[in-house]
């Protein structure tokens, strides 16, 4: 790999067609190409970034192992994108071999590898993935030369959340209703999702309130509160947004909403509770994924 870095003569920018912009990231100031044309991604946020903007990726890393990309993308959008890999454990090699002249990615996830991935290419990381997705977002347009599409973007979100909140009778009445957000998980305990949760930024920007665990949640840095199956009922609230990472009968969902805690929760008995898509609701992270959970919030609310 070292014949692709700094030293060789020759980095992937200077084999992109025009110049050069410096982009702010995570691991200092990084040289880009202004119009980079082989863009390989390492995680599901920067993925969403690339499809949000308009530009095909030619490698990207997967969720989870033996899976294909996450199934709300648009696949003719991501046909013929090279799998380098899983989430934080991407093949250098395969990195390699697609020649990039730009990789995303984030420190949470490749910051150990960020010197042997920039001497591929010229490498953008975030700080972190998940919660500051609108801050990561415009880092990636910078990066990817989008910001006029980014400005777009981000004001094409604004409408859509209005006309989602106006559905659901104004600002007043959104605030009065406690929207909670649970996630069963094969191999670890069920997550109650807190205020520094993806998902829980578009519940704000819709103007819907939390339940108190959410707003006590502490575990990951506010990302969720942990609960056994005897606590599931911490997850209640008006409405309730459930999933399961990997499969419900292991996931310990199929087992919970049978059991009389959680016939009793309030959501439940008001059959006020939806089953959404893990991939889409906690695994896609950007404004594709938002602009489809807005979509499911405005359909569910008002059902």
């Amino acid at each position: 790999m070292t014949a692709c870095g700094p030293g060789s003569g020759t980095s992937r920018s200077d084999n992109a067609q025009g110049g050069t912009h410096t982009v702010k990231t995570a691991a200092g100031p990084v040289d880009v190409p202004d119009h980079p044309k082989r863009v390989v991604v390492l995680d599901t946020a920067e993925l969403d970034s690339a499809v949000t903007l308009g530009v095909k990726p030619v490698g990207a890393t997967t969720a989870q192992p033996g899976k294909p990309f996450l199934d709300y993308l648009p696949k003719d959008e991501l046909k013929g994108v090279e799998n380098v890999g899983v989430i934080a454990q991407p093949s250098l090699e395969k990195i390699l071999a697609l020649e990039p002249d730009l990789i995303l990615t984030n420190k949470e996830r490749d910051g150990s590898r960020y010197d042997e991935l920039s001497k591929i290419a010229p490498t953008v990381m975030t700080r972190s993935t998940g919660y500051p997705w609108k801050e990561n977002f415009q880092v990636h347009a910078a990066a990817l030369g989008k910001k006029a599409e980014a400005e777009k973007v981000l004001a094409d979100y604004a409408e859509h959340t209005a006309r989602v909140t106006e559905a659901l009778g104004g600002k007043k009445k959104a605030a009065g209703i406690e929207a909670g957000v649970l996630r069963f998980q094969e191999g670890a305990d069920t997550r109650v999702y807190g205020e520094k949760a993806y998902i829980a930024t578009i519940l704000k920007d819709v103007g819907l309130s939390r339940p108190p665990a959410a707003r006590q949640a502490e575990d990951f840095g506010g990302l969720a509160m942990e609960v056994s199956p005897e606590q599931i009922d911490k997850g209640d609230a008006d409405v309730l947004f459930y999933t399961s990472y990997g499969d419900p009968a292991k996931s310990g969902e199929k087992k919970a909403v049978a059991s009389p805690l959680w016939k009793n929760m309030r959501a439940v008995e008001n059959d006020r509770t939806f089953h959404v898509e893990d991939e889409l609701w906690i695994q896609g992270i950007g404004y594709t994924a938002a602009d489809r959970i807005l979509d499911e919030l405005e359909a569910d609310l008002t059902q």
